[in-house]
């Protein structure tokens, strides 16, 4: 299983030599597109307790209640790398759906999950489509701060 052996964010963001250059021009879209989702490590929930244990650049903060009930921090927009590209994930719902789908097919992206996507190189990127992705989940968080 792919892990990434960080504990800070820059350790997180150098994990990778050779995708350093992409996460660093998604950050810089991501902070340009969505200035209120503010930047912090994301080191997972531990053993034991509800919640994603993988490692990631965070967004902004939300909280969710797992199945046990408990709340659960997550990332507003989530940036992990895994082992053959980097996944971007969304917390975020329009009209009772994930946000991200109403995107689908426009991002440039490589796999497409229910509440993510994925691509390998950023230049395969739809730039403005991105973008206003970030812009809406930014606007649309910055509504209504869970």
């Amino acid at each position: 299983m792919f892990r990434v052996n960080a504990d800070t964010l820059q350790t997180y963001l150098d994990f990778d030599p050779i995708r350093k250059v992409d996460l660093q021009k998604l950050d810089k879209l991501l902070r340009r597109s969505a200035p209120g989702l503010k930047r912090y490590f994301h080191k997972g929930t531990p053993t034991g307790q509800p919640g994603m244990r993988f490692k990631m650049v965070g967004y902004g903060k939300s909280r969710y209640f797992a199945r046990s009930g408990q709340q659960v921090e997550w990332p507003v927009v989530g940036v992990a790398l895994q082992k053959s590209y980097i996944s971007v994930y969304l917390s975020i719902t329009k009209d009772g759906a994930p946000l991200v789908q109403s995107y689908a097919g426009r991002l440039g992206e490589c796999r497409m999950g229910r509440n993510n996507f994925s691509f390998v190189k950023f230049d395969d990127l739809n730039l403005a489509s991105v973008s206003a992705l970030f812009a809406e989940a930014d606007q649309i968080f910055n509504a209504d701060p869970v």
